[in-house]
């Protein structure tokens, strides 16, 4: 029997992370841990208030999974088939999948991205960082203190009120950085969209690497319309979460966004991940705001994506494991990563 058990995190934040749909100055993660036969794992789980996930529903569920037998789960199909009956949140499910993968594979003696198959990154990670939403006032000095600049690609988080005015700032201040405006569903329409863009798309020194979400992911008609209308690349990200039609996304978008937390662990991530390329789009690796553990997990699988927005331990201010380094907007996992966990 492997014995489980699940550790809440509360983690006060650098600075208020404000998006088009809520405001938090700490988060509250969950630490799981699976022990047995000398081996142990560790995994992380990222609730996202989006998908109805709270720190208290996963507390619940975890109790009702370690009662229903999780114990009893000596192989990963063994879990998989568990999990597949017993259906915990998406996050909670990688935090489970991810801590027993990392036990197997230290029991194996071998690397995670090579137990699970997948080629590891060759050197360092380039990340994108974020600007949350803020006061337009407010932006010189926080890109001055953050040290955003460092960064290949920033991402701009955005309401569809403030949107031009803080896009205008930045590239004032960082004019012809590639940048990524990440509207979390901000827009009703295409109308109400376009308007918007109108504006936007004649701003001196703006270049734009992709648009991610800027429509509710109800809008599937409307993101058909607009596809390939809008001048750069649009992404999915609430649109898929742990499964979708991607002939339908395809027709939709040119890029997904897939997280380890949406998609409810390894394997299903990696099946997303081919699925997108399979279909013609773009790949990209997000993260929700998570420990160097989440992104150390989330760097495993990178090298299947086109780009990759890894930042979210970075916004927690003790960060708790130390499993990921950040160096000129380039990330390295700890070498001792896997022992650590």
């Amino acid at each position: 029997m492997l014995t489980w058990t699940l550790t809440p995190l509360r983690l006060p934040l650098r600075f208020t992370w404000k998006i088009a749909r809520n405001a938090s100055a700490h988060k509250t993660n969950l630490l799981v841990e699976v022990a047995g036969g000398g081996y142990q794992g560790r995994g992380e789980a990222a609730p996202n208030i989006r998908y109805h996930e709270t720190p208290e529903r996963l507390q619940t569920e975890f109790a009702a999974l370690v009662t229903a037998g999780l114990g009893a789960c000596e192989t990963l199909a063994e879990l998989t088939e568990f999990l597949a009956r017993n259906l915990p949140a998406p996050a909670l499910r990688f935090a489970l999948e991810s801590a027993f993968v990392h036990r197997e594979a230290a029991r194996a003696g071998q690397g995670v991205a090579a137990w699970l198959g997948v080629a590891p990154p060759i050197g360092p990670v380039p990340t994108a960082v974020s600007l949350p939403i803020m006061e337009v006032g407010a932006v010189a000095a926080f890109v001055r203190e953050q040290g955003l600049g460092r960064f290949p690609l920033l991402k701009i988080k955005v309401n569809r009120e403030g949107a031009l005015d803080l896009l205008r700032e930045v590239t004032r201040l960082r004019p012809g950085h590639p940048l990524i405006i990440d509207g979390n569903e901000a827009w009703a329409d295409a109308d109400s969209l376009h308007h918007s863009l109108e504006q936007i798309r004649h701003l001196p020194g703006l270049r734009v690497r992709l648009l991610e979400q800027p429509l509710p992911a109800a809008c599937a008609a409307d993101y058909r319309a607009l596809k390939g209308q809008l001048g750069c690349p649009v992404f999915a990200d609430e649109s898929v979460t742990d499964d979708a039609d991607f002939a339908d996304i395809a027709r939709q978008f040119d890029g997904v966004n897939m997280k380890l937390m949406k998609a409810g662990g390894y394997l299903n991530g990696l099946r997303m991940l081919r699925e997108t390329r399979t279909h013609g789009l773009q790949t990209m690796l997000g993260c929700m705001v998570e420990t160097s553990l989440g992104i150390w997990s989330a760097l495993q699988v990178s090298s299947l994506a086109d780009v990759c927005d890894l930042d979210g331990f970075l916004i927690v201010r003790d960060e708790p494991f130390g499993l990921v380094r950040e160096e000129a907007g380039f990330l390295t996992g700890s070498e001792g990563g896997q022992k650590e966990l």
